[in-house]
């Protein structure tokens, strides 16, 4: 494995001019994890400039928001308390997955809370604050979102489709079975649900009903005229994991035949990057506002001793969520801790993306798994300012070179790998807002595709230099 993480300074000076458009897209970092010991995250980016973020705490007493410029900087801001449970009655226990959001000009939080000598009825709850700071504000306690069925019900989430504001939550219903179900409503306010509810999804597969039988934590994507809902699925050990729900935005969304779910997960635990039980998201967006976010909690280990609710130690995590061509999204991996991947597109083929296959490097256009088109930028294993290129979903493994053909293999420990597998970081040869990789070893040889396979080779042309550019995605 590499020592660590490397932000790529690219030198040189570019051979070229654009004549491929820079992503709309572009590659985004970030470090995971962004909090310890912070489960069911919610981050809401405002037109302030800050990124608002609270979660869960493990004493499952309080709600705590912070806030920062950056998705990164929320690591390290200051946590302010806004809200503490009740000594008694309502309220009292299990504060559980707040979730912040700006409303006609006021601040939401809706959270879900036991009694304090009724733990478990758990019940879908309302703070408001007018302020426009809501960590220095007033928080006022709104009260009890009434439902129709008095039950256990929790994860409440809310947003806008076609005008109309809509809460989704997870809730058991008797009748239909142990567990919970999700349902959706549409909204008179923030704290008020109006017309009959309409339950939309109920655990059945077998990754659905894993230690539990649990369809809970929903959040909603919009794009391309499709609204996306997630949510969190199975007992919240390593089996936790999250599945999709579909519909159009101009179908009846009341109706429980708009909605299509995924057969199978759409994330879930991965050995490899040693990332288990992911789930409980929600969305948000790059500071520059042209990539969609995933955030989400999981554990670094398998194994839980006990209850696993009584584990403290779910992560919040964040990377780039992509989208497929066909319009739908592309959750990948749970990526390991460190430095998120990034995707490389070819300059001269914008729809192709560097990916291996049977460990052999190319470029091609809708990869499939993602991961294989996922590389993690680390400090070269040759050193002196180098970088090196580690594939995500087969971590210690690195893009190299042999007999200048490319191949994505394990650091052997070897002089020979290391050079072979370390690059200088160059201005686009082709477009000096692209990237192109100069062999360590072998000074004037750039990694670039030929015939859509990944060599490392002289250039003389100005298609060799367009083949040897990249577009970080």
């Amino acid at each position: 494995m590499a020592a660590g993480s490397a932000a790529v300074t690219v030198t040189g000076v570019s051979a070229g001019s654009a004549h491929a458009a820079v992503p709309a897209s572009p590659g985004v970092s970030f470090t995971n994890p962004i909090a310890e010991q912070r489960a069911d995250p919610h981050i809401w980016k405002h037109t302030d400039g800050y990124y608002y973020f609270t979660a869960t705490v493990p004493a499952y007493d309080r709600i705590v928001l912070r806030r920062a410029t950056t998705i990164q900087g929320l690591s390290s801001a200051t946590e302010t308390t806004l809200w503490t449970k009740h000594a008694s009655g309502e309220m009292g226990a299990h504060i559980w997955a707040p979730e912040i959001h700006f409303i006609d000009g006021k601040w939401y939080i809706h959270f879900a809370a036991g009694e304090a000598h009724d733990i478990w009825k758990i019940r879908p709850y309302v703070l408001e604050c007018g302020a426009a700071n809501p960590l220095t504000g007033t928080w006022r306690e709104k009260g009890r979102i009434a439902l129709p069925l008095d039950t256990f019900s929790l994860d409440a989430t809310t947003f806008v489709v076609g005008g109309v504001r809509y809460l989704s939550w997870a809730q058991n219903d008797p009748a239909v079975g142990s567990g919970t179900n999700l349902y959706l409503a549409r909204m008179s306010n923030p704290w008020t649900i109006s017309g009959a509810p309409v339950r939309i999804s109920t655990p059945t597969a077998p990754w659905e009903t894993a230690g539990h039988r649990v369809n809970e934590g929903p959040a909603v994507i919009q794009r391309g005229g499709k609204v996306f809902m997630t949510f969190s699925a199975s007992a919240t050990d390593a089996n936790y994991c999250m599945g999709l729900l579909t519909a159009s935005a101009s179908a009846d969304l009341l109706s429980a035949s708009s909605w299509s779910k995924t057969a199978n997960p759409v994330l879930r635990s991965n050995d490899a990057t040693g990332q288990y039980g992911p789930g409980h998201n929600s969305f948000t967006f790059s500071e520059d506002g042209k990539s969609d976010i995933v955030v989400y909690h999981d554990r670094d280990y398998k194994n839980i001793s006990g209850d696993p609710l009584n584990d403290p130690n779910r992560r919040t995590r964040v990377q780039k969520l992509y989208w497929k061509s066909d319009g739908t999204p592309d959750f990948g991996i749970p990526v390991a801790d460190g430095v998120t991947p990034r995707r490389l597109s070819s300059y001269n083929y914008p729809d192709r993306f560097v990916r291996h296959w049977e460990y052999r490097a190319r470029i091609e256009a809708d990869v499939s798994p993602l991961a294989d088109s996922q590389f993690r930028t680390v400090t070269g294993l040759a050193g002196g300012g180098t970088v090196s290129l580690e594939s995500a979903n087969f971590p210690g493994y690195f893009l190299r070179h042999k007999n200048f053909e490319v191949r994505v293999e394990p650091d052997d420990g070897t002089a020979r790998f290391r050079s072979d597998a370390s690059f200088h970081a160059r201005a686009g040869l082709a477009d000096s807002a692209g990237v192109s990789y100069e062999s360590s070893g072998f000074p004037g040889r750039y990694l670039r595709h030929y015939d859509y396979l990944l060599h490392v080779q002289a250039l003389s042309t100005a298609t060799d230099r367009a083949d040897a550019t990249f577009h970080t995605r």
